[in-house]
């Protein structure tokens, strides 16, 4: 290979490194809030439209705006790093994504009040409450819009990998085994042993417990049947009404285990395996 080659490889792999990694992410965010406020602080007054006869750079609400930006991004950041330790790191659903938005709108309310009333004293001496209140408004809008463009993209890698790419580390004794979701067709309990069984009907044992492993695993793909047995969605192959309104599900892994061939969802929790499998 020639040199011009592998400098050219060099640079494209560090391109792509740069761009998938976590300065890439915040250089992204960092110029969202630097154009947005840009955008905003030439519209706010005459004198600072573009093209304007006396036109003058609003610095001072440029830098202002820079400000409440830094702030409101490291409490984003923070609830958001919470959130995905919390959360997103099992599920990620629209009400987990509206309680992150609505939690952080919430701090950026506490933040913005203190902070204005320091200002408007130390300014003026003055406080305000219509423009405190209209400002305010105005700043969980923006908010909105900022966070909303600068975490779309990791809250969809976040759900990606939530559906995708999880695994789940299964500690059987003294051997440690990843086996990743697609793999799974489901999990069952016997005589207090918990099971994996994979698509091609082979068993792993666990040190699981039935509960504790729910509260692991995305409920997006898995679904507690009964007491005995969790189900992958892609595992299930048919569905049948029987009787007292229960349903009976098959599985498409050949599975020796009785228990497993053939599941019954009860009549209680028929609606809701319904809607979880649709």
């Amino acid at each position: 290979m020639s040199t011009a080659q592998q400098t050219k490889k060099t640079l494209k792999t560090d391109g792509h490194t740069f761009s998938s990694s976590a300065a890439w992410r915040w250089f992204k965010k960092v110029a969202i809030f630097i154009i947005f406020s840009l955008v905003i602080n030439h519209l706010a007054t005459p004198e600072s439209f573009p093209g304007s006869d006396v036109y003058r750079f609003p610095i001072e609400g440029f830098l202002a705006s820079i400000v409440l930006c830094i702030l409101i991004g490291i409490i984003t950041e923070v609830n958001f790093q919470y959130y995905k330790k919390k959360h997103f790191y099992k599920k990620v659903e629209m009400t987990t994504i509206v309680w992150f938005m609505a939690s952080t709108l919430g701090y950026i309310t506490l933040m913005y009040i203190p902070i204005n009333f320091i200002f408007s004293l130390v300014a003026d001496g003055q406080i305000e409450f219509y423009y405190l209140l209209i400002g305010l408004l105005i700043t969980l809008l923006v908010s909105f819009v900022l966070i909303g463009l600068s975490y779309a993209q990791d809250v969809y890698y976040l759900y990606k990998s939530s559906i995708k790419d999880a695994v789940v580390t299964i500690e059987s004794g003294a051997k440690t085994t990843k086996l990743a979701y697609e793999n799974i067709a489901c999990f069952y309990s016997e005589n207090k042993i918990v099971f994996a069984v994979k698509n091609d009907g082979t068993t792993i044992s666990t040190d699981f417990i039935l509960n504790e492993l729910e509260e692991k695993i995305n409920n997006q793909l898995f679904y507690r049947a009964n007491r005995q047995i969790i189900v992958h969605k892609d595992a299930v192959e048919e569905i049948e009404k029987i009787e007292n309104g229960k349903l009976r599900i098959q599985l498409k892994a050949t599975i020796e285990n009785d228990a497993i061939k053939e599941i019954n969802i009860s009549r209680y929790k028929r609606k809701e395996f319904m809607n979880w499998f649709q």
